[in-house]
């Protein structure tokens, strides 16, 4: 039972980091790339509130102003991410800022191009959390992956440290005895969509 599975549960929000303009993909922005005949994005959006995550905010960024006609955002808070070449850290501090003033005692981050990763993976982590300082992620094989769990008292130090493609890195590192790891290997696939023979796995 996923952690927003109750009204007396914690609020856990979804945030998920959408904005990635596909580089290696010959400019293709990840949110829109088909999925079962529908943009991905829709699809990280499902994951996330299947698991039980409420609210859900997408950061969007590539092609921002496609993706919000394109894709059936309903119920979301959707932000926009001017900087999002600078890297995923820029998309991260905007998703923690647009939660500020939501009562999320956490936030779980996934990525959109991880179709492999489904709701319930998702909510094995949520159900990890435990308070406000909660620091938790996936596991794939021992080895630390998405989606990961950020309680709310951790935020300012993310955000103040989130830089170019490090995202998070640097909190999870100067945290890393603080840490706990979710194994998730057993039912989810931690894959990436980045270039083009990756694209099969959409199929």
């Amino acid at each position: 039972m996923s952690a927003n599975a109750h009204s007396d549960a914690p609020l856990i929000a979804g945030l998920l980091l959408a904005a990635g303009g596909g580089r290696r993909l010959g400019g293709r922005p990840k949110a829109l790339l088909p999925y079962r005949d529908r943009p991905l994005v829709e699809n990280a959006v499902r994951v996330l509130r299947e698991a039980g995550c409420g609210p859900v905010h997408v950061v969007l960024g590539a092609s921002a102003a496609e993706v919000r006609e394109r894709a059936d955002l309903s119920g979301c808070v959707v932000v926009d991410n001017p900087d999002w070449a600078q890297g995923m850290g820029s998309s991260l501090r905007v998703g923690l800022t647009s939660l500020a003033g939501t009562g999320a005692r956490a936030a779980l981050v996934s990525l959109v191009d991880q179709p492999g990763i489904g709701p319930a993976a998702v909510a094995r982590v949520l159900r990890a959390y435990r308070s406000p300082t909660s620091l938790v992620a996936a596991s794939y094989a021992g080895e630390r992956g998405h989606p990961v769990l950020f309680g709310a008292d951790r935020w300012a130090d993310i955000a103040a440290t989130a830089t170019g493609d490090k995202g998070a890195r640097v909190h999870l590192a100067r945290h890393a005895g603080e840490l706990m790891l979710v194994e998730c290997a057993d039912i989810a696939e931690a894959f990436d969509i980045d270039t083009p023979p990756d694209l099969a796995r959409l199929l």
